[in-house]
């Protein structure tokens, strides 16, 4: 975790700041990047109802992506409005005292064009279905969809004032093993 938390501080800023080094037409550098961080909400605990509370592993998730965010500088956290959403988001919450910002799944284009023009570093708490699009929406790749059982992908999204925006697929906590395909 440590290498992990030591490349991620290495590589960010420095992607960060290469970015805000080009001049426009003047000589003024060109404005700080946004940066959307991006990620499923961890484990649920199944209670039977549609909106269930993370479980005791997904707490633990929620707490190493905390961690791993605290210095990162985050302005705004946006969650979807469910219990595993917020849940995720808690810990950093509670560490930066910043307010949740609820936004609506059903209109990913609209939210992503709020994104691109609101300066600063957000996290932004989905769903398996709901992160890879707007990942897709901001600009970036998202790769694979992300399977059922797959909580650990940290999608970090560099959105520039001018150029292409940039993609850092990251992977956080216990990590997912993807099961082998059957075979016919």
């Amino acid at each position: 975790m440590r290498r992990f938390r030591f490349l991620l501080c290495l590589l960010l800023p420095a992607s960060v700041l290469l970015s805000g080094c080009a001049t426009g037409s003047g000589d003024a550098p060109l404005a700080d990047p946004v940066v959307v961080y991006l990620v499923r909400h961890a484990e649920r605990a199944e209670d039977g109802t549609d909106d269930p509370p993370i479980s005791e592993t997904g707490q633990a998730r929620a707490r190493k992506l905390a961690a791993l965010l605290t210095d990162a500088g985050i302005d705004h956290v946006h969650s979807t409005d469910l219990q595993r959403t917020r849940q995720t988001g808690a810990p950093l919450v509670e560490e930066t005292g910043l307010p949740v910002e609820v936004y609506d799944p059903g209109d990913l284009p609209g939210f992503a064009a709020t994104l691109k023009v609101t300066p600063g570093r957000h996290l932004v708490l989905g769903h398996s279905n709901t992160t890879p699009e707007l990942v897709v929406a901001l600009g970036g790749s998202p790769g694979e969809a992300i399977d059922e059982s797959e909580y650990d992908r940290l999608y970090v999204v560099i959105i520039p004032a001018t150029g292409p925006v940039s993609t850092v697929l990251l992977r956080y906590g216990a990590a997912y093993v993807r099961s082998a395909p059957e075979l016919p």
